[in-house]
């Protein structure tokens, strides 16, 4: 395999510079973190370039630089599927979701999380909704930042040569670190200067694989002789045609931008409705670049390496490329920090919203009706530190899949939350029993569907989710209409 770099200060140097950078931030926050308010939406007073860089960077996590390489290095232009259906789907979340939401969030109660707002939405006197969602979101929240700290621990694992479990205590601290001080506001601003850091990073990147290839004409030359089936879009690794489940299933990961809490929120938190479109066309023109920079570096890479990577290494192609010698060590350490903030950009965000949940939503609502506003804000902090230490329980496995765990969890949000959103945005006739229905359908069904195989089952979770949990508002909404109907007769 390509010459890979002794261990060095050149390495460590960017990741002390990011860590101080964060930390900082965090501190600057924690002056200004005045209420519950201010810690979980930031006072709604975030600019389009903090709201849309913010939003697709916490939306992209560590798999951005690990997980989706790592499938194009195996699988070729077949990860292109997933990237078309996050483009798709970014779109559509921007266009129609972000000004609804964040009108009608102000609009009913003022809402600061999503079960706020479902109970806003439909007058709701009981509390079982609430707590229903309050509880999907912690528990998908969980499996979704155990993701990030996997993501961390490979990291410091592939670039500082410790040990998983070190790796592991080494990932979580950093990210509890500052979201423990300054709340959305530091999550925002520093998930600003990650997403800059990460398009930087993953859009030079396969320039510097291509010119170190020899250039575009001889890296296509050598794939096609490695083997042709990587550039077909339509075929798999072994020649076999990707069939109609297969590319639904992978394009189907658009379909999750509808329901995930830690994006919704920017939505909830910009300043102006106004400032949506501006944001919107910031966001597509990251996000567009940054996923097709991934892929590309998937696939490059295996032109580029002289020995190709054990599969259970492939997650770590982009670690590999920068410890090779593609760049100048001092280069390598600050692109590996883009991974870093990839990966720290989407757990802060994930680790606030479950926090924000917590206490909002059950502690407030059903323990401390009573409580101050400063009670609140460290009863949050606190949660922040309890709900990372049962992530980090469940990302003990050294064979974790930072992919696999990232698709269950955004599976689960999107089929749970995503249509419930949709319908109660955009559809006046929704009911109370309908948006619970969908909850616990879709959020069921993605439970129970993962750990099913064979024929259909092996259609990506999300899709069953969805659909069932959209017809489940429907019928519900329906009935609850026609017994009101029929109590009034």
């Amino acid at each position: 395999m390509t010459h890979i770099h002794s261990y060095s200060w050149t390495l460590i140097l960017p990741f002390v510079l990011y860590f101080i950078s964060v930390i900082g931030i965090g501190w600057f926050f924690y002056y200004r973190t005045r209420n519950l308010s201010d810690y979980v939406l930031g006072g709604r007073q975030l600019n389009s370039w903090v709201t849309s860089l913010s939003a697709q960077a916490s939306d992209m996590s560590g798999w951005l630089l690990l997980g989706l390489p790592g499938y194009a290095y195996l699988a070729g232009l077949e990860a292109g599927w997933i990237a078309a259906g996050l483009v798709f789907g970014t779109y559509l979340n921007w266009k129609f979701v972000a000004p609804r939401l964040r009108q009608q969030t102000e609009a009913f109660g003022d809402s600061m999380t999503l079960p706020d707002f479902f109970c806003n939405r439909f007058s709701v006197k009981l509390p079982i909704l609430r707590l229903y969602s309050a509880l999907f979101i912690l528990i998908f929240f969980l499996i979704y930042t155990a993701s990030g700290f996997v993501a961390g621990a490979k990291l410091f694992g592939s670039v500082f040569g410790v040990s998983y479990i070190e790796a592991l205590c080494i990932s979580a601290f950093i990210i509890i670190s500052y979201i423990f001080l300054g709340g959305f506001l530091a999550v925002c601003w520093t998930d600003f200067i990650q997403g800059t850091i990460m398009f930087i990073a993953i859009v030079s990147v396969p320039f510097l694989i291509l010119q170190a290839s020899g250039g575009p004409i001889l890296t296509l030359q050598k794939l096609f002789q490695i083997n042709p089936n990587l550039i077909d879009p339509i075929t798999e690794r072994d020649g076999a045609p990707l069939s109609v489940l297969s590319i639904v299933s992978l394009c189907a990961w658009g379909l999750g931008y509808f329901g995930q809490p830690h994006i919704l929120a920017r939505f909830m938190a910009i300043r102006r409705i106004s400032e949506i479109p501006r944001a919107r066309k910031i966001a597509m023109f990251w996000v567009i670049a940054c996923l097709s920079g991934a892929v590309m570096i998937g696939l490059f890479a295996n032109a580029y390496f002289t020995e190709p990577l054990p599969e259970a290494l492939s997650e770590t192609v982009f670690l590999k490329l920068m410890q090779s010698r593609l760049v100048p060590s001092l280069i390598a350490g600050f692109l590996m920090a883009a991974v870093l903030a990839a990966i720290m950009s989407t757990a802060d965000s994930q680790l606030l919203v479950a926090s924000s949940t917590f206490t909002e939503d059950l502690y407030h609502r059903f323990f401390r009706k009573t409580a101050t506003q400063k009670e609140l804000i460290w009863i949050s902090r606190l949660a922040v530190i309890a709900i990372a230490v049962v992530a980090f329980l469940i990302a003990m496995n050294p064979e974790a899949s930072v992919l696999d765990l990232v698709a269950y969890a955004w599976a689960g949000f999107g089929a749970a939350f995503g249509p419930v959103i949709l319908m109660s945005l955009f559809w006046p006739g929704m009911k109370e029993n309908g948006a619970l229905a969908g909850i616990l359908t879709g959020g069921i069904t993605v439970l129970v569907w993962k750990h099913l195989d064979g024929g259909w089952f092996d259609l990506y979770e999300i899709v069953p989710g969805f659909v069932f949990s959209g017809c489940a508002v429907v019928v519900f909404s329906s009935a609850g209409r026609i017994c009101t109907k029929m109590r009034r007769s």
